[in-house]
């Protein structure tokens, strides 16, 4: 075996280790498990009833169990419907997926430091436990969005 591949198999082995250690651990480098007691069914109900309350001007995509996708009905960029929000229900936790916080980043000046601190990226929002304060909260923001987007004719 010369030197050239065996440096190539020790670099396949270290990548496929990083790969399955990455994958074993959140970004905050704690392994990820449900939180002890986690109804993830109602909270993923209490979020999906915020986001299909501002649905009206707007297409379900898709409702199922676990997944609640909403787009607009006017067309993207890419021709095809633009997409606003959605609800997932993961292994982990329940996110809150919001794209009028990237869309229109003057909405994330908005958030409270509580909510701010349930955000993953710019525009999801992840829950282990039910916060009714922080679901009115993204109540208000969904609300914010829908008149953000139609005030830019995105809807």
């Amino acid at each position: 075996m010369t030197l050239r591949s065996a440096a190539k198999k020790t670099a396949k082995k270290r990548t496929a280790g990083a790969k399955a250690n990455a994958a074993a651990k959140s970004s905050a480098g704690k392994k990820l498990k449900p939180a002890a007691g986690a109804d993830f069914a109602a909270i993923f109900s209490a979020l999906k009833s915020v986001m299909a309350a501002r649905a009206g001007e707007l297409h379900v995509a898709a409702d199922e169990p676990r997944k609640y996708y909403v787009v607009t009905k006017s067309l993207s960029w890419k021709g095809g419907p633009m997409y606003f929000g959605a609800v997932i229900w993961g292994k982990a936790y329940v996110s809150y997926h919001l794209m009028p916080l990237y869309v229109c980043p003057e909405l994330a000046k908005t958030i409270s430091p509580e909510l701010k601190r349930r955000m993953q990226g710019k525009s999801c929002f992840n829950f282990r436990s039910r916060d009714e304060a922080l679901f009115a909260e993204l109540d208000d923001l969904t609300k914010s969005g829908v008149e953000a987007f139609r005030g830019r004719s995105l809807l």
